[in-house]
């Protein structure tokens, strides 16, 4: 039968115990503090971290330009556009009726004005033939008055021939009259240069453009998000239709806390990592520049310590950084990640003052509108060259229009089918095209 071992414990063995495990305790914090002050030291003193980023781009709106019915939806969702790709199309129907009287306008105007010149020239030889008739009696006058005095011819003949003085006199002043209200019409300018002209041609211009806007294009290439038009909507100008999001320039918003900018500087490297993929990549990333201004200057209601708006809390302010390309078409990203970014405050950096941020990317402007008002222009002056009749004045006309003709690039025409369609997907590595790489 066994016994248990009933003896007592020693009470020296418990202290002894204790005061080993604190001793390792004390010793593994003395090693991590100690590993942790040489990280600092070394490394993680250099840099200004945060989780308050996110990753942002271009949203450029297609927006109506006219009024009309949405009759076809050529993009959705998604899809990749390239720039001046069809991607709404409105009903045309009522801009093609306006741009035929327009036409139909123009055309009257100038068959009106250049009447108006040949009534002036009209004008101008009756003046002329009447000013002759007036010299004749007046002349006839003179003679009737030294043979009166011969007896050689009767006071009444003379008498006849005062009163068709005075009567030619008038019709002289009556057709100066009307040729010098023609004059104040006409004078100092031709058919094609008279501003009754003028406002008809861009009437047409105006009418021109209303139909062209009738099929909508994209202003740059990206894929397409927020597609809100439906067929049977109808729009009416600088309603938005969708949006779209170039994917190759993307940059990070760093909110960093006001105490943490006292170092940052534009020029500076920044290592940002996106929730997408993880820590495994990192992207390059260089301060561009910071913004001027916290998040709640801008506001919709920004602080004002006189009316009691105000409290003295810790401000952030957004840091732009730029990411790189090449590492962004390796691994594809989107506007509103996530990230954890740090930005080395020892590299090589600029003055605060400045900034590297530019608008040379395709996205910053668009040339898809540069061959509406050319071609509208030429479309004017054939129909004023067509509608001028005389010899002459269309001489004038055709040495205008030479001297008004410019280059014009193909461009849709009322008489044209329409443009190409939106593609139906990217065309892989392009980035000359503004194509993103599928992923």
């Amino acid at each position: 039968m066994s016994t248990i071992d009933t003896s007592p414990i020693h009470s020296h063995a418990m202290p002894t115990h204790r005061t080993r495990r604190l001793l390792l305790v004390a010793i593994a914090l003395l090693i991590a503090s100690v590993a942790y002050g040489a990280y600092w030291w070394s490394y993680d003193r250099y840099y200004v971290r945060t989780d308050n980023a996110y990753v942002t781009g271009n949203f450029i709106p297609v927006a109506a330009q006219a009024s009309g019915i949405v009759t076809q939806v050529l993009a959705e969702e998604t899809q990749f556009v390239n720039k001046g790709d069809l991607v709404f199309r409105l009903d045309e129907h009522q801009a093609r009726a306006a741009l035929g009287r327009a036409r139909g306008h123009l055309g009257e105007t100038v068959r009106r004005i250049a009447a108006l010149f040949i009534r002036q020239r009209q004008l101008g030889e009756k003046l002329t033939s009447r000013s002759a008739r007036l010299d004749l009696v007046r002349h006839d006058i003179v003679r009737y008055q030294q043979a009166v005095l011969r007896g050689a011819v009767s006071k009444q003949i003379l008498q006849n021939a005062t009163d068709q003085l005075r009567a030619l006199e008038a019709e002289v002043r009556e057709t100066q009259a009307e040729f010098d209200a023609l004059t104040a019409e006409v004078g100092g300018t031709s058919v094609m240069e008279h501003p009754a002209v003028e406002f008809a041609k861009h009437e047409l211009i105006e009418m021109f453009l209303e139909y062209d806007r009738q099929q909508i294009r994209a202003p740059a290439s990206g894929y397409v998000a927020k597609r809100k038009a439906q067929v049977g909507d109808r729009v009416k100008p600088g309603a938005t239709l969708m949006t779209i999001v170039p994917m190759e320039h993307l940059w990070v918003e760093a909110n960093l806390r006001e105490t943490e900018l006292r170092d940052v500087r534009p020029g500076q490297s920044a290592l940002v990592t996106v929730d997408l993929h993880g820590r495994k990549q990192r992207y390059h990333g260089t301060v561009e520049g910071l913004v001027p201004g916290t998040g709640s200057a801008f506001a919709l209601l920004p602080p004002d310590n006189a009316t009691g708006n105000f409290i003295h809390i810790v401000e952030r302010v957004p840091v732009r950084i730029a990411l790189p390309v090449d590492e962004i078409r390796e691994h594809p990203i989107r506007p509103g990640l996530s990230t954890v970014t740090e930005i080395d405050i020892s590299a090589p950096a600029q003055s605060v003052w400045t900034s590297l941020a530019a608008v040379s990317t395709d996205e910053y402007q668009t040339d898809i509108y540069a061959d509406e008002l050319a071609t509208a222009e030429v479309m004017a002056q054939d129909i004023v060259v067509a509608n001028v009749v005389s010899k002459e004045q269309r001489s004038n006309a055709e040495q205008w229009r030479k001297n008004q003709a410019t280059t014009l690039a193909p461009s849709r025409h009322p008489t044209q089918e329409p443009a190409q369609t939106v593609s139906a997907q990217p065309l892989g590595r392009d980035s000359t095209k503004g194509n993103f790489p599928q992923p």
